[in-house]
Order: C-alpha cells, then sequence, then structure tokens
C-alpha cells in the first residue's frame, strides 16, 4: 500500500469541536500518564536464560508445570500441566504425562492464559505516526477492497516486540481506521484486514490469515471539519454534507451489484465474455456472506444506517468503534452482530452523556446478549489492551467476559476460534504465563509463546529503561 497524500483533513466533529478541545487534552495528557507507567514498570524479557527464545527457533517440546491454567474453556485447572508439541497444544490438564524430551517450565505460584487478541490495530503500518514516510496505513482512492494489509507490514516495528510483551499474540492489522497515533484516511473500503501472529522474521511468516474482514470505514454526515492549514473549523451547510453522504452510499450499493453480478459471471460465464476486474473479484467473498465486513461506525445514526444497509444486502457485519453501541443495542441484539469496542480509557463523545459511559457501556452490551471485544484502534497503545478490559471489569462486566472479550470473542467474530482463544489441545500454542491478573497494570509476563515457540520479552521499552537506569 502507499500512503495517501493528506492536503486537507476531515476528521470527525466529536474531536475538534471547540467544546471539545480540552477535553481531546485530557485525552492526551492521559495517554502521556500511561506512557510514562509503562517505562517506569517494563515488561521483562524471560528469566530462564537456559531455555532458548526467538521467532526463529523451532517450536519443539514443551512442558508449562505446576501453574493454575485459565483454559477459558471451562474451569480453570488449580494446578496443572501443558503439554506443547509441534506449535500446538498436545495435552492440558491436572495429570498430564511430561515426556523425556520435553523442556520443562517450572511455573509454580503462576498463571497461564491464551495469548490476548487486538482487533483493530494499525501495528505494522505505522512506526512514527508524525513521520509519514514511516506510515503505510492508507492508500489513495475510496474503493480499495483489493488491497491486502500485511503485504504493508513491517516486521521489524519496535511496536511489535513492546505490544507482545503485553502478552498480546495475534492481532488484527486494518488498514485505514484512524486511531490515537494514526489519521487512517476518507476511503471507504480501504482494504481487507489480516490476522498476524506477532512473531515472525517476514510479514508471510507472521500471517495467519492474510484476508480476514473487509474494512469499511461508513460514512458519516458531518458539517464540521478541521483545516490543518489554518487550523480552524470549517462549517460546511448540511445539505451538502448530506448530498456528499448519499453519494458515497450509491457508489458503495452500486459496487456490491456489481461484485455480484460479476461473481455470477465468474461463476457461469466464460472468461472470453468478462475482462478481469481486482477490486470486483476481491468483492465475492463480501457479497457471498464468506468475509465478514468490518465496519467502523460511531453515533447511533451511523449505526442504524450501516446495520439496516449490511442486513438488506445479506453482509455479514462486524461493528467496530461502536462509541454510541448502548443506544442500539436492542437492535444490535435482534440483528445477531458483534461489537468490537474502542478504548474505554476515554472521556463521553457527548457533553451530556455520563462520564463514565465509555468503562459501563461494555457491561451494557454484554448483559444484552451482544458478543463483544475490545481493540486498542491504534498502534503505540496496542500494549494497553488489557487494561481497557480491566477498566470495564470495575465498571460492571464480570472477569471471564473481559478475559473472553480479549481472546476467545474475537477469534470467534473472524471464525478463527478453532485455532485461537482458548487453551485446548490442538489449538495454537498462543499463550503466556503470568506473575498475577493480567487485567491488572502491574502484572508481568513471565514467559510467552507464540505457534510453539518461546518468544523473547524483550523490546524498546525495556531497553531504554535499562540504559536510562544505568546512567551516571
Amino acid at each position: 500500500m502507499k500512503r495517501t497524500a493528506f492536503g486537507k483533513l476531515a476528521l470527525t466533529r466529536s474531536l475538534f469541536e471547540p467544546a471539545r478541545l480540552a477535553r481531546f487534552s485530557s485525552a492526551i495528557l492521559v495517554a502521556l500518564v500511561c506512557s510514562i507507567a509503562a517505562l517506569a514498570t517494563p515488561q521483562k524479557s524471560s528469566p530462564d536464560a537456559a531455555i532458548p527464545v526467538g521467532a526463529d527457533a523451532e517450536p519443539g517440546v514443551y512442558a508449562i508445570e505446576g501453574a493454575k491454567i485459565y483454559t477459558l474453556a471451562g474451569a480453570p485447572v488449580e494446578t496443572g500441566t501443558i503439554l506443547i508439541r509441534d506449535g500446538k497444544i498436545a495435552a492440558v490438564g491436572a495429570n498430564v504425562s511430561v515426556p523425556a524430551d520435553a523442556r520443562v517450565i517450572d511455573a509454580k505460584g503462576l498463571e497461564v492464559y491464551p495469548g490476548f487478541f487486538d482487533p483493530v490495530t494499525q501495528l505494522g503500518l505505522s512506526e512514527i505516526s508524525a513521520v509519514r514516510a514511516t506510515n503505510d496505513v492508507s492508500e489513495l482512492g475510496e474503493f480499495n477492497p483489493e488491497l491486502v494489509a500485511m503485504t504493508a507490514v513491517n516486521p521489524a516495528s519496535a511496536h511489535i516486540g513492546v505490544t507482545r510483551a503485553s502478552g498480546i499474540t495475534e492481532v488484527l492489522v486494518t488498514p485505514g481506521v484512524r486511531g490515537f497515533d494514526s489519521f487512517g484516511d476518507n476511503s471507504v473500503i480501504a482494504g481487507q484486514a489480516s490476522v498476524l501472529n506477532l512473531a515472525g522474521w517476514t510479514n508471510e511468516q507472521m500471517t495467519l490469515r492474510a484476508s480476514a474482514a473487509m474494512v469499511l470505514s461508513w460514512p458519516s454526515v458531518e458539517s464540521s471539519t478541521f483545516d490543518f492549514e489554518t487550523f480552524t473549523l470549517v462549517e460546511r451547510p448540511y445539505s451538502e454534507v448530506k448530498a456528499e453522504y448519499e453519494k458515497k452510499v450509491y457508489a458503495l450499493s452500486d459496487l456490491l451489484d456489481r461484485a455480484r453480478h460479476y461473481a455470477q459471471a465468474v461463476e457461469k460465464g466464460s472468461t472470453q465474455n468478462f475482462e478481469r476486474d481486482l477490486k470486483l473479484e476481491a468483492l465475492i467473498p463480501v457479497v457471498e456472506g464468506k468475509l465478514p465486513v468490518l465496519v467502523v461506525a460511531e453515533s447511533a445514526r451511523d449505526i442504524r444506517n450501516s446495520v439496516e444497509f449490511c442486513s438488506k444486502r445479506n453482509l455479514k457485519m462486524i461493528l467496530a468503534g461502536a462509541t454510541e453501541a448502548w443506544r442500539e443495542k436492542d437492535l444490535l441484539k435482534q440483528k445477531n452482530i458483534p461489537v468490537i469496542l474502542g478504548p474505554t480509557m476515554r472521556l463521553p463523545n457527548e457533553e451530556d452523556y455520563p462520564y463514565d459511559k465509555p468503562m459501563t457501556q461494555p457491561s451494557e452490551l454484554a448483559a444484552a446478549g451482544i458478543p463483544i471485544a475490545f481493540a486498542s484502534f491504534d498502534t503505540s497503545f496496542s500494549r494497553r489492551l488489557s487494561q481497557q478490559a480491566g477498566n470495564a471489569v470495575a465498571y460492571g462486566l464480570p472477569h471471564d467476559d473481559a478475559l473472553r472479550a480479549i481472546t476467545l470473542n474475537a477469534a470467534k467474530m473472524l471464525g478463527l476460534d478453532d485455532q485461537l482463544g482458548t487453551i485446548e489441545p490442538g489449538k495454537l500454542a498462543n499463550i503466556f504465563v503470568t506473575d498475577g491478573d493480567p487485567l491488572e497494570i502491574r502484572t508481568q509476563v513471565r514467559y510467552l509463546f507464540i505457534k510453539g515457540r518461546l518468544t523473547s520479552l524483550d523490546n524498546r521499552h525495556w531497553e531504554l529503561y535499562e540504559q536510562y537506569r544505568k546512567r551516571p
């Protein structure tokens, strides 16, 4: 993917209205405090130097003994053993026999969890948000369904080591989505999101599923835009922005109709009677309901409109962002639409909403029977995924539900729950060992396995901590 050259960038009204600029500054302050806290308590590398680590090592055979195992497939195993062989979980339980060739990890007093899953991030696509040459999040044009995120991922990104040291073993890399540290783009269809393991020398080695979801940013009727050249708000007539919105929705509908006709031509027609079209070809799994559509929508109005649009066209929808999903929970439950929520550590998007709405919304949706997952929606703060879930627990979300919201639920939404999300025989050995509850900020990750490989926890934050700790 090529980056988009931005002249004037239109951002959402909720961020840049004068009444909200002070709140945006508060969000920056919170982020800086979190960054300082992260540097103050860095994640250490594996304490067992006798066991080789590295993404390039062969899976081998490992036995994690004596730990409390949270399988998320049933009740925790109070004192058990996990046997890992050939990259997968071979056995788990209280009475697992350890073969002679296994490398044993003594985990007495420790806890084991399935690897965390961040289902909306720009990890590997964006390195330094202020330096355009290091950003490959977006592409020119409104409709780019043929683009695949994994082809642009940088496997040497410094963010990867930092993120995986927090227990995140896999991510859904989503092009075009705006995050705290990346501006995304104005594309309606930005491309195909890819599921990656956070270990590997190349992006091909990291890829678990190249095409996991089609990213669709739902057009929004916003009369206020922000002009970066003048650093002022620009107000546009409602009739003008409404016409622009309807034009985008019509173009999207027309593109999907053409994709359906193209799919019929591919299936029943002769190759001599149609010309190959990569955009329409990429949309065939979407219109056939085989590939989910990750629809990014925030306001209640946009959520209603996007749900109606996808329902009429029989698209398999996953709602992402969903700031005001609580207002449409009955509709989401009726249509059985799962929701990927953004960070809980933020202020509400409207002045008259309760101050704690971002933190109480997860428990409201879960109580309504709506499947939820948490995502970072950015790069540098992907490592704080477990804290976002932990905040929701403090505001009413059951602890087990919060754990599933950053493990199993995202895997289910993307059709990967046969490989990820729980500790069960036959699944990928994407797991980590901690010294306590991973939803607590002070908990440290002691060991991390990705595809059965004991993977290094060394990262840029730890290097900086060591460097400045030794200064005179």
